[in-house]
């Protein structure tokens, strides 16, 4: 994607907390390796990114699309373009709504199991319109409404995100300054003492740096043009200072660009190897800075600065004389005490709740417990159970004479046939004749009266 996305939904902004600075010695990254990095940060931002890109295939549309101004993508006359485009493009952006709808789907029902809710009888198309990127009428075909829809809730989204991020870091201000009040009560007087002036020695050393040029402003600008792009500063050009940052050559600076210019500037208060210097409040004091030259800058509100009106800028009473820029330390803190206090309570409210289910799963766990030791008892009693009747099966064998079984429950006969093999070899045996007479083996006696023969 090109200088397309700063026409469709504003999507080359940077909406990414950490940006880094730009170094002049390396090649500008691809265009195409660079927007992967870039974040909408909305739930559908991928179902955005492969609607743009299909359609930026489509020469006609892509041809209105960069004509086109803020006014016709917001007030949707570019979606009726979409009658226009081939067939494969609309066979493919039917694809992607399809996917998208079942996706949703089952979020919504992921949602619902995680709530038990009794979803058997789910109405999808009721519970479709809770997302307001999509027509949830028309499930299966991408029509000019859908991307009326989706051009509407992007900008949307988008100029409700810096509120957010505000909001964010009010709660993380609001968090730290609970927990050091917190902490500091857990001491005693001596060590509160203590522990109450390293904080105030560290704070004072936070606000001990180098002027901090207004953002936007002659100097700062010129400043950048010094140390970022190592130029002399007597030769500052603005024309030619808005071509150098416009990284990507689309024509304007986007907020990713905007932002990058301050890096200079806010390394003169913080410092990541600091203990005083908060990170988090480095890129809430960056977001301030861009906001403010958006403010002075962006006249047409489209959240992008183009070469004209950066120009424009230039020629303001502000450019050169500039009010000293204030940080946050300047500043009057980002919540009232009044918040705090509802942010503690809310914070007790919480853990209470925390705790009970903590307390629940406790007792669940005991209660598990309780049972697996009454089964583990009922499972020893079986068994020995077993062994009994295993015991008295044995005995009564043996008092019927009945040959033992063996671990398998076939029958044992050695035993038997050895003794019986025993007994039968002490037993004289008689010999009978066919008709079961007892036969005499023994000799008969030579007759006694036998004549004598002569010679």
């Amino acid at each position: 994607m090109t200088g397309v996305l700063k026409g469709l939904l504003l999507l080359s902004l940077c909406l990414v907390v950490w940006t880094v600075p730009i170094d002049r010695n390396q090649d500008p990254p691809q265009e195409e390796k660079a927007e992967e990095n870039v974040d909408t940060g909305l739930y559908y931002d991928r179902y955005l990114r492969e609607v743009i890109e299909v359609l930026e295939t489509d020469p006609h549309f892509r041809e209105k699309l960069q004509n086109a101004n803020t006014d016709d993508i917001k007030n949707g006359r570019l979606s009726k373009e979409l009658d226009l485009v081939g067939h494969h493009v609309r066979t493919r952006l039917d694809e992607l709504k399809r996917q998208e709808v079942s996706r949703l789907r089952m979020l919504l029902r992921a949602k619902l199991d995680s709530t038990n809710a009794q979803s058997v009888q789910m109405d999808h198309a009721s519970l479709l319109k809770q997302f307001e990127h999509l027509d949830p009428h028309n499930q299966n075909t991408f029509e000019a409404k859908d991307l009326e829809l989706l051009i509407a809730t992007a900008t949307k989204d988008l100029e409700n995100y810096d509120a957010e991020r505000h909001e964010e870091f009010k709660r993380y201000e609001m968090l730290k300054e609970h927990e050091r009040r917190e902490y500091l009560k857990s001491l005693d007087q001596e060590k509160r003492e203590k522990e109450e002036k390293r904080i105030e020695e560290l704070k004072e050393k936070h606000r001990q740096h180098p002027k901090v040029n207004a953002p936007g402003s002659v100097d700062q600008l010129r400043e950048v043009w010094k140390e970022t792009d190592g130029l002399d500063p007597q030769e500052f050009n603005p024309k030619t200072f808005f071509k150098l940052h416009d990284t990507n050559g689309d024509g304007v600076l986007d907020e990713q660009e905007l932002e990058a210019l301050f890096t200079k500037e806010l390394e003169k208060v913080y410092d990541p190897k600091n203990e005083e210097d908060d990170m988090m409040e480095m890129e809430e004091e960056r977001l301030r800075m861009r906001e403010h030259v958006m403010q002075s800058v962006d006249l047409n509100h489209d959240r992008l600065v183009s070469l004209e009106e950066f120009l424009k800028s230039t020629e303001k009473k502000e450019f050169n004389n500039p009010k000293e820029w204030e940080t946050l330390d300047d500043t009057k803190p980002v919540y009232t005490e009044e918040e705090l206090l509802r942010f503690e309570t809310e914070l007790r409210d919480k853990e209470v709740e925390l705790g009970r289910r903590a307390e629940k799963l406790r007792q669940e766990q005991e209660l598990l417990k309780e049972r697996s030791k009454a089964l583990e008892a009922q499972k020893r009693e079986y068994q020995q159970a077993v062994m009994e009747m295993s015991q008295k099966q044995k005995e009564q064998q043996a008092v019927n004479r009945q040959p033992p079984s063996g671990p398998n429950g076939e029958l044992q006969f050695q035993q038997e046939i050895q003794k019986l093999a025993k007994e039968d070899s002490q037993v004289v045996k008689v010999p009978v004749d066919q008709n079961g007479e007892v036969q005499n083996n023994l000799p008969a006696e030579p007759p006694q009266n036998l004549p004598q023969h002569t010679s």
